[in-house]
C-alpha cells in the first residue's frame, strides 16, 4: 500500500512563476512569453511593511511587490521560480512556494479557474495510468490522495491547482502539469479565489 501511494505522489499532477527584467532589451524567451501574455512583472521583494488589513487575510502567503498587467484577484505562476502570486492589486501580490512540471510536461498558457473543490476525488487520465498502472481508477478525497485538501480546476483541460499528499515536492519540477501547494497553503489561497478568476502559467 505504501508502496502504491508513493507511485501516486511521484505520479499526481502540479505547475510554476517567474518575475522580468526592468530593461526591454535583455528579455530571456520566457520573460517574452509573459509580454506577450499581457503580464508585467518586476522582482518580487518581500514587503516588511505589510498592510495591517491585508496580514490578518493571509497568515501563510507573504505579500510582496508585484508590478503586473493582470487584473486584481487573478493568479500569475513563474514555472522558472516556482512560485504562484494571487495578485492584490497596486503592485501587490501574495506569493506562495509551488510544485511544477517535471521536464516533458511542461505547459504555459491561460486558464480561468472553471471550479473548485473540497477534499477532491481523483480519476488519474489514461495517460497516466499507462504510465503507471499500478495507479487506481478512482480515489476518494482524503489525506491520502495525491491533490490534498483543495482543488481548483482550471477551464476545461485536466491542469489544477491542488495541495499534496507530497509536501517534499514543494519547490521542485516534480508534477506531471499541475500546480501544486501545501495543503494550509492552498486551503488559505482556495478561500480567495473566486470561480472565473484567471491564471496565467509562464
Amino acid at each position: 500500500m505504501n508502496k502504491l501511494f508513493t507511485s501516486i505522489a511521484a505520479a499526481a499532477l502540479g505547475l510554476g512563476v517567474f518575475a522580468t527584467a526592468s530593461s526591454a532589451a535583455s528579455l530571456s524567451p520566457s520573460q517574452q512569453d509573459a509580454a506577450a501574455s499581457g503580464i508585467v512583472i518586476v522582482p518580487a521583494s518581500a514587503n516588511p511593511n505589510q498592510n495591517a488589513t491585508e496580514a490578518p487575510r493571509f497568515k501563510r502567503g507573504k505579500i510582496v511587490d508585484f508590478r503586473t498587467s493582470a487584473a486584481e484577484g487573478s493568479i500569475v505562476i513563474s514555472t522558472k521560480q516556482n512560485r504562484l502570486y494571487f495578485v492584490l492589486g497596486n503592485g501587490k501580490a501574495v506569493m506562495y512556494r509551488v510544485a511544477t512540471a517535471k521536464k516533458g510536461f511542461e505547459w504555459k498558457g491561460t486558464h480561468k479557474v472553471s471550479a473548485k473543490a473540497k477534499w477532491p476525488s481523483w480519476t488519474p487520465p489514461a495517460s497516466m495510468r499507462q504510465r503507471h498502472p499500478e495507479l487506481p481508477a478512482f480515489m476518494d478525497g482524503g489525506p491520502e490522495n495525491p491533490l490534498g485538501a483543495r482543488a481548483l480546476y482550471l477551464g476545461s483541460s485536466i491542469y489544477r491547482i491542488h495541495g499534496t499528499n507530497a509536501p517534499a515536492s514543494i519547490g521542485k519540477a516534480a508534477s506531471s502539469g499541475c500546480i501544486r501547494m501545501l495543503n494550509e497553503d492552498v486551503t488559505e489561497l482556495y478561500s480567495h479565489v473566486k470561480i472565473g478568476a484567471r491564471v496565467t502559467v509562464l
